[in-house]
């Protein structure tokens, strides 16, 4: 018989395990970044994970955003792509969701069930809508980064090699060089006109993947100009945050970036690479696009008591516009001031 139970820290390496052995697994679905949200934002988490004969056959994490405002939200996942339901069957998985709406009333708060696959349970029931048109760019990869190299087009190695070309260099590390990755990461956000993520919370993410994380810093004459972070579970490699200056955009540092992690993560037996999340046709799309990836539609739902209010602000994109165009013409020590206060109840 299947029961659903909160995680506790004797579940760590059960809960861990099990993710990283499903198919549809993730690491953001990993016990690391429960305690980054824990740890660096503060938010309490409810990881609900079903057990029939004492092995895990399903899990659901969750994490409450409350708001000063006193709105809240139960998301699976906040601050990154996807979390959502993985078990081993469809009974397991309405389990865990009927757990979800129970913890949702009993906490006043909204429900936000974002699967990286559309899901014929969550499609089906009622009380939940779906939200998003966005899709996850995901690279399939070989044995191998020559094998990668020689089955890019010319012109996609040609802007790979030009960084190189005009003097830019890349170093892949870990905490060492947070720091300069931080540097440019605010800044960026500032010029994109979005809040940046506090850097405890960049701290907390580092620390709690340990060997499952990566940093790289591209770097002209000892100044950082781009950068990024990957974080991987399984077989699969993910980079949730990337950031290049404007300044030098024209030298191609991301180009640089990203080889740089491609490098690595074929090199180091990851079958997948996940460039995050993309709106089909925008910029950012097309760039994941040139590497080979493929557009897997993310299908996000949401419970709220006040759907009106959600359906009448996605009509209105000017304010999100003008809020941006505010954002970006604000001083950069004001902007690393205020962002992180507001981010952390940013949950996307």
């Amino acid at each position: 018989m299947t029961h659903i139970k909160e995680y506790t820290s004797a579940d760590r390496q059960d809960w861990d395990e099990y993710i990283s052995s499903h198919a549809m697994s993730g690491p953001y679905l990993t016990t690391a970044w429960k305690s980054a949200i824990e740890q660096g934002y503060g938010h309490r988490t409810f990881y609900l994970a079903a057990r029939d004969g004492g092995a895990i056959t399903g899990v659901l994490p969750l994490a409450l955003i409350r708001s000063p405002l006193g709105n809240a939200n139960l998301i699976s996942l906040p601050f990154c792509d996807y979390g959502g339901i993985l078990s081993d069957n469809e009974e397991t998985s309405n389990s865990l969701l009927e757990h979800a709406f129970a913890l949702a009333r009993e906490h006043r708060a909204g429900l936000q069930i974002r699967s990286p696959v559309e899901s014929t349970l969550m499609k089906q029931h009622r009380e939940l809508v779906q939200i998003t048109n966005k899709c996850r760019m995901l690279l399939r990869l070989p044995e191998s980064s020559g094998m990668l190299w020689s089955g890019f087009k010319s012109k996609l190695r040609s802007q790979i090699r030009k960084p190189s070309r005009e003097g830019l260099e890349s170093r892949l590390g870990h905490a060492e060089i947070l720091t300069d990755f931080y540097e440019v990461f605010c800044r960026n956000m500032r010029d994109l006109g979005s809040p940046v993520h506090s850097r405890k919370w960049i701290d907390s993410v580092v620390y709690a993947f340990g060997r499952g994380c990566k940093v790289c810093v591209v770097y002209k004459e000892e100044n950082p100009v781009g950068g990024g972070i990957i974080l991987t579970c399984g077989e699969t490699a993910a980079i949730p945050w990337a950031s290049t200056l404007r300044d030098f955009n024209r030298l191609s540092p991301n180009m640089l970036l990203y080889w740089t992690f491609l490098e690595y993560a074929t090199d180091n037996g990851f079958r997948f690479f996940d460039f995050g999340r993309s709106t089909p046709g925008e910029g950012t799309y097309s760039f994941k696009r040139q590497w080979g990836a493929e557009a897997m539609p993310l299908a996000w739902y949401k419970k709220d008591n006040n759907l009106k209010s959600t359906a009448i602000a996605a009509r209105k994109p000017d304010t999100r516009s003008m809020a941006e165009k505010i954002w970006r013409n604000m001083p950069l020590a004001a902007a690393n001031f205020i962002g992180p206060r507001l981010r952390k109840y940013i949950d996307r």
